[in-house]
């Protein structure tokens, strides 16, 4: 019994010290880590974004020397949403009519890509419907594919199977040469109002049919955008593939399809807002070395149903401009206050019952030394061997034990302790002295003296 002492006040400096500590560590992985290591898909093997986030990742780690940037080569934009989904990278590029990655977020619009149905100036074909029993070309290039599949979703919206429309693929400067051949009626290439496969295209067709293209209107372009949301409704302004003669001559609405960076769900808001805002903020130095780079823009905070929602730590840059380390660590201090402050409580309330439990063990140790101290009175010799032993470990554990605990019962204890070493002192002197005089005892008769006065 008087060996276990509870030590509620070492406990509870051990828990403070522990919190300390934790919240020291804490600190100094934030403060003291030496770069954030981030992994970012380039795009498939030449493609012209590859250029683009050279130059991002150049700027990038300019503008934030703690941040550090891997580069994660993949074959095609299927393949970087793929890996943003599985945790491989942190950063991608994707396509909006790409399959799109389910914890993803969108950081920043990188460009608008036009869907163009060209055809040459004297062609007959005014509408997809047309393409029926005839052969496009596609311009062959990283996003090929891509390409081939958007060419399938907007022929079933017009119930035209895949099988139904013929296809080639041929480098941009023999689409033209294929088409005066009559070996296609149309070329279909996906691209920005600038610099791309669609001028390409355009170029090459001019060329071999000596005239000005016509890209193909859809009329019909927000009903498709209702049905396929990845696509969106997109006027190409006159000139905007080719200066002179004019393609388009005139505004046209065609459909297109963007390009974004992508963030996983779970990427701190500190660090999406320091990216997003590099991009932005970067816009001038990046065009320097990419073109594609001049299309860049935030995305539509004010969107109910966005294709990919915007990253909420970007979106509050978005909406209430740059904020303080302190105004964006709020949030963290929530999430991680209110688990520490319930943590905090049930070590508060586990102390509390130890310290309760270790006052009922100083009463129940008292008590116990004033039974010993009164059966000392009337032990013989064995008894009080025992009794002894008992007292010398009590005395054992109370000095082991003292400075913790009530301080109370402490005092109540040392009084109990010299109550029955006393009474524990004196019934053996009363027994020593009986035993050298053969009188009794002056408390009660030794157990042998009582058996030799009863015998006749």
């Amino acid at each position: 019994m008087f060996g276990l002492f509870a030590k509620p006040r070492i406990m509870g400096v051990i828990f403070a010290i522990f919190f300390l500590l934790a919240a020291a560590a804490l600190g100094a992985i934030y403060f003291l880590s030496p770069h954030v290591t981030l992994r970012i898909t380039t795009g498939p093997e030449g493609a012209k974004a590859r250029q683009f986030i050279a130059a991002f990742v150049k700027v990038a780690e300019a503008q934030h020397p703690r941040i550090h940037f891997e580069m994660a080569p993949v074959p095609d934009l299927r393949a970087s949403a793929k890996a943003l989904e599985d945790g491989e990278v942190n950063l991608a590029v994707i396509r909006s009519d790409a399959p799109l990655p389910i914890n993803g977020e969108t950081l920043v619009i990188l460009r608008h890509d036009a869907i163009a149905f060209i055809v040459p100036h004297h062609s007959s074909v005014s509408s997809l419907a047309d393409l029926a029993g005839k052969t496009i070309v596609l311009p062959t290039g990283p996003a090929q594919n891509d390409n081939a599949h958007t060419l399938d979703v907007l022929l079933s919206y017009y119930n035209l199977s895949p099988d139904a429309v013929k296809r080639e693929f041929l480098p941009a400067s023999d689409i033209g040469d294929a088409i005066e051949r009559k070996r296609a009626v149309a070329a279909m290439a996906v691209g920005p109002v600038g610099p791309g496969d669609v001028v390409d295209t355009v170029a090459s067709i001019g060329a071999a049919t000596k005239g000005a293209p016509k890209i193909l209107a859809f009329d019909d372009a927000d009903a498709i955008v209702k049905r396929f949301p990845f696509f969106e409704s997109y006027d190409v302004p006159q000139g905007g593939f080719r200066a002179k003669p004019a393609v388009p001559d005139d505004t046209v609405t065609t459909l297109a399809v963007n390009y974004r960076f992508a963030v996983p769900i779970t990427m701190p808001d500190i660090v999406a807002n320091a990216i997003g805002r590099s991009i932005l903020t970067a816009k001038a130095q990046l065009m320097n070395v990419s073109p594609m780079a001049g299309q860049i823009e935030a995305p539509d905070v004010t969107d109910q149903n966005p294709l990919l929602p915007i990253h909420p730590g970007f979106a509050d840059y978005l909406s209430n401009g740059d904020q303080s380390f302190f105004d964006q660590a709020q949030r963290y201090l929530y999430i991680f206050g209110i688990p520490l402050s319930v943590t905090a409580s049930l070590v508060t309330l586990l102390v509390s019952m130890v310290s309760a439990r270790g006052s009922k063990k100083d009463r129940d140790v008292t008590q116990r030394l004033l039974e010993l101290a009164h059966e000392a009175s009337n032990a013989d010799r064995q008894k009080l061997e025992a009794l002894e032993q008992e007292l010398h470990e009590a005395v054992a554990a109370y000095i082991a034990r003292a400075g913790d605990g009530d301080k109370g019962e402490q005092w109540k204890t040392s009084l109990a302790v010299q109550h029955a070493m006393r009474r524990v002192e004196r019934r053996a002197a009363d027994l020593k002295s009986a035993a050298s005089s053969g009188a009794p005892p002056t408390a009660a008769l030794d157990a042998a003296e009582i058996s030799r006065t009863d015998s006749p």
